[in-house]
């Protein structure tokens, strides 16, 4: 059986993980980074997650693609942000990076099979509860 919601999509669920986890870690950043480094790297993983779970309800090939391109951007987007606050001393970000590389294999994963697919975008649901 399909996936219902995008909530149980095992993609999803590792990118919503790393969210809450970069919250986290952005806490104890400086206080002059609120509204620098703090909200580009929160705003750019929330993209992620977010654009995971819209991508998701559209019906079009063409139109999920969109979406689920735009979280690999993202995705790349916050992968720089971290790499910037483990160079400035900000945190240790070597966890969530890898994390980060989780999530861009199993996008991928779902990109490619859903490109490959002859299938309804909602039958292939089905095939890919990773």
């Amino acid at each position: 059986m399909g996936a219902s919601s995008f909530q149980q999509l095992e993609v999803w669920r590792k990118a919503h993980a790393v969210v809450l986890a970069i919250y986290r870690l952005t806490s104890g950043f400086p206080r002059e980074e609120l509204y620098g480094l703090t909200s580009q790297l929160r705003r750019s993983m929330v993209s992620v997650a977010a654009n995971i779970a819209e991508g998701f309800s559209k019906k079009g090939k063409a139109d999920k693609m969109r979406f689920y391109n735009i979280a690999e951007g993202s995705l790349e987007e916050s992968r720089y942000y971290l790499i910037l606050a483990y160079d400035l001393s900000f945190a240790d970000t070597r966890e969530l990076l890898t994390a980060l590389d989780e999530v861009g294999r199993m996008l991928r994963s779902y990109i490619a099979a859903i490109n490959r697919s002859r299938l309804s975008p909602r039958n292939l649901l089905s095939l890919l509860l990773f």
